[in-house]
């Protein structure tokens, strides 16, 4: 059986890897190219990436839709690179502080496919991931202040609702006839009533969680258990591996380029 989002219904692989784990293996997966500037790292990275598709229990066409805001992100950030980052090579055009040449070219694709690559990562690993299960990962690995891990929690449990505040909100305004005109003024409207209602339901949560006791200093006991296990290692291993990879195919191709350089 088959979700909405498009995934198996089954237990994927990622799933048994700790939620807090998958926190440090997005950071490791960061390292190449938050390192060097290059397009061959960038390619080798989301590649090896896409191979560990099936292991994230995802469809491809799920990580696609996905990945469509940065796919419409990462052009802009290559413009700008490819206007005013420092020109190298042969000059095509130039304009005031504007100059587009081969190095601001190979910068301008190299930032676009980092974008990609850094988002990836994010969709493949926290797409599955339980709010629960994040924060009993938070309080009893991580050891974070359990104020703070119900707190996140409780607001990240609120997001849905938001969702569907929106979505009635629209549909009343289709059915008065008002709905398809003034886009701009619409998304103003909307927003600020949805900013009334997160204030006036956070207040109720905070009242509602005080007085249930969830803002005492007596230490937490919880219900589920959060631990680590041979899988973490193995998917930490992974993730070096294909962080190695990635530095070593740019270095390999001769396109290796130290962000600091």
């Amino acid at each position: 059986m088959r979700t909405a989002e498009g995934r198996a219904d089954a237990g994927a692989w990622i799933d048994g890897v700790n939620p807090v784990t998958r926190i440090l293996l997005a950071l490791l997966l960061s390292i190449p190219l938050f390192a060097s500037i290059d397009v061959t790292s960038g390619l080798v990275a989301i590649g090896l990436q896409l191979l560990c598709l099936p292991l994230s229990g995802l469809r491809l066409g799920t990580v696609l839709r996905r990945l469509a805001l940065l796919l419409v992100v990462a052009p802009i950030a290559g413009i700008s690179m490819l206007l005013y980052a420092a020109p190298g090579g042969q000059v095509f055009f130039s304009f005031g502080f504007a100059h587009i040449s081969e190095a601001s070219i190979q910068l301008a694709v190299a930032v676009s496919i980092r974008v990609v690559a850094l988002g990836l990562p994010t969709i493949l690993l926290f797409a599955r991931m339980d709010p629960t299960a994040l924060a009993d990962a938070l309080a009893q690995v991580a050891h974070l202040p359990s104020r703070f891990v119900l707190g996140v929690l409780a607001g990240t449990r609120m997001l849905g609702l938001f969702l569907d505040d929106w979505r009635t909100m629209s549909l009343a305004r289709r059915a008065r006839g008002v709905g398809d005109r003034g886009v701009l003024r619409r998304f103003v409207t909307m927003s600020f009533v949805l900013l009334v209602f997160a204030v006036r339901r956070g207040t109720k949560l905070a009242l509602a969680m005080e007085a249930r006791g969830f803002g005492s200093e007596i230490p937490r006991t919880w219900s589920r258990p959060s631990r680590l296990h041979a899988r973490d290692a193995v998917a930490l291993a992974g993730g070096a591996g294909i962080m190695a990879l990635s530095i070593a195919a740019a270095v390999l191709a001769g396109t290796f380029r130290f962000v600091w350089s």
